[in-house]
């Protein structure tokens, strides 16, 4: 509607009440800011899924003929405690004329809470190995791919509010492959 004099105070009283609808629905979705839920601090009766940690990883193969290693975990269970966390991952390697493969499933034991500076843990697991590119040891009948006893031994150091740096040993095999690990892990808390 054009403004008029007959018409403004009627034009004036609608732009008031326009401008405090608006005030009224700004102090209201103000209001409503994003806050992350907290960790749970009861004590646990249940295993709870989710994604409580994302990492990737760049390492070492010392078994034979060195192998640069690219690995990827996400930890998707909290077993009784969000100290316990089941952990699968997967391993590529990559050199000495051959591809390995390791997809793991791990129980892993965080010996702090997330929200400590460093966290230690240990884990345990199976893994199913192969090789490929025509590599010796992984023909038909050779046994491969194979299941292998894992053991990991690392610790997180805190570089961002949730992020954190990760060193980790994994022991594959029954102890006879060796993996060193650094990268970077998502946590909460």
């Amino acid at each position: 509607m054009p403004m008029t004099p007959r018409n403004f105070p009627e034009v004036l009283m609608r732009a008031f009440s326009l401008v405090a609808a608006l005030l009224v629905i700004a102090s209201t979705a103000a209001a409503q800011d994003f806050a992350p839920p907290t960790e749970d601090t009861s004590p646990p009766t249940t295993v709870k899924f989710g994604i409580f940690g994302f990492s990737s990883r760049l390492g070492v193969d010392f078994k034979g003929p060195n192998q640069a290693i690219a690995s990827m975990a996400v930890e998707v269970a909290d077993i009784y405690s969000g100290r316990v966390r089941l952990r699968p991952s997967i391993e590529i390697g990559a050199g000495g004329g051959a591809a390995t493969y390791v997809g793991n499933v791990e129980l892993m034991y965080r010996f702090t809470p997330d929200t400590e500076r460093a966290v230690p843990y240990i884990a345990f697991g199976l893994g199913l190995y192969g090789e490929g590119g025509g590599a010796v040891g992984c023909g038909p009948a050779s046994g491969c791919p194979k299941l292998m006893p894992q053991f990991a031994l690392g610790f997180e150091l805190k570089f961002r509010s949730n992020m954190n740096w990760v060193v980790e040993y994994h022991g594959e095999d029954a102890l006879r492959r060796h993996r060193f690990f650094v990268g970077l892990t998502t946590r909460r808390g």
